[in-house]
């Protein structure tokens, strides 16, 4: 299948031999699943909706007319409820009017960020496995991507790739912690590096925090920003989706210093302009529930990780736990298979579920370090996930 494609102009996106689009491989097993009937372990969707004061607060806002185009950095309401929970949670200050962007999701704030801060030629190292987007948005903007390996069992990268994949010509470190797709969070003194890096080579770190309540095993999400040196060249990014299990509504914002702020404001103007005007509310709504709502709900996904683990562990895989995020990663090889792409393919006519091979994440020419891992998505509801740790207790082996 894969050599049916070809690249596009500037190699950003890939072209079908009519010419179409290549689908993503989240939605290439989703579609699968839906035509097979498969249980959908693939995307990192919920199958349940957010909290009640969150969808009333939209309702509400849909009611009192916020349906036209919102302020140009977003609605205050959700700018001051961004700050107050930045503040809240992690010690940082921010200015709602000056230092709050709020976004199409985390996506537009990552593709804005990487479009406004490099320039031809320019380089962005990321943590491979890496999220897809990464890689495009790098391409598109004529940048040159550098990666630096996650390593089993711990799923951390090395101190010395690190120091030597970052130079005086990094432009951005891009950060994905809490990490998709292997649910891994740096170590502490991985962090410290981090920073250090960036401040010795002037390179802007952008942090990827999707996933910042969703830690486990009582863990708690450290953001970069908070370590001394790093505040001044951060920009944080993070979104409603995963915390409140709304994903459609695309609300997403980051945090920065004015001038890196600005410099985002003006690509992603041209971008969606603005975008879901009642859902902001909404989520600034989310963003002031109690502490118990964000203890609940990484209570509640662990229980559910706990359980698709075992189950994996029972149908043959060798799983690896993650700490954080809704995704585990599960090394298929002990099944007998040897490329996880085309087992993901086949899974839904053998076990009647869908998941994602981690070789989508990564670089062509590294895929055979990671070829026999596969993602599963454990954000659904318990009865979905039972019967889908049935069926695969069904696997041959």
């Amino acid at each position: 299948m894969e050599g049916s494609w070809r690249r596009a102009a500037h190699g950003a996106l890939l072209l079908g031999p009519d010419g179409s689009a290549a689908p993503t491989i989240f939605a290439e097993m989703s579609g699968l699943a839906v035509r097979t009937g498969a249980i959908n372990l693939g995307q990192g969707f919920p199958d349940y909706d957010g909290p009640d004061e969150v969808l009333e607060a939209a309702r509400a806002a849909i009611s009192s007319g916020l349906n036209q185009y919102p302020p140009a950095t977003g609605h205050p309401v959700l700018r001051e409820a961004v700050a107050e929970h930045q503040q809240r949670f992690y010690g940082l200050a921010y200015d709602p009017d000056r230092e709050v962007l709020v976004t199409a999701g985390a996506s537009e704030a990552l593709a804005a960020t990487i479009l406004a801060l490099v320039d031809e030629g320019d380089e962005v190292v990321t943590l491979e496995p890496f999220y897809d987007l990464y890689g495009a948005v790098i391409e598109l903007a004529r940048g040159v991507h550098r990666t630096v390996p996650l390593r089993r069992p711990d799923l951390q990268p090395d101190a010395d790739a690190l120091r030597a994949a970052v130079t005086d010509r990094t432009r951005l470190i891009i950060v994905n912690d809490p990490h998709n797709p292997t649910g891994s969070m740096l170590s502490p003194e991985l962090r410290r590096l981090l920073v250090e890096l960036a401040v010795r080579h002037d390179a802007i770190l952008v942090t990827d925090e999707v996933y910042e309540h969703l830690v486990y095993d009582g863990a708690r999400h450290v953001p970069l920003a908070t370590l001394p040196g790093a505040r001044e060249r951060t920009v944080s990014i993070s979104s409603g989706g995963k915390t409140f299990s709304t994903t459609g509504w695309k609300i997403g914002w980051l945090t920065a210093p004015e001038p890196l702020l600005q410099a985002v404001l003006a690509v992603k103007q041209f971008l969606t302009f603005v975008n879901g005007g009642p859902f902001q509310p909404a989520i600034a709504a989310g963003l002031r529930l109690p502490d118990a709502y964000f203890t609940g709900i990484a209570d509640d996904l662990q229980r559910k990780r706990d359980l698709l683990a075992a189950g994996l562990t029972a149908a043959g895989f060798a799983v690896t736990v993650p700490r954080a995020a809704y995704f585990i990663v599960a090394d298929a090889a002990p099944l007998g298979v040897t490329d996880a792409a085309d087992f993901c393919r086949r899974l839904p006519e053998l076990a009647g579920v869908a998941a994602v091979p981690i070789s989508a994440f990564c670089h062509a020419e590294h895929v055979d370090e990671y070829r026999t891992l596969v993602r599963f998505a454990f954000c659904k509801r318990l009865d979905v996930l039972e019967r889908a740790v049935a069926q695969l207790a069904a696997l041959p082996r």
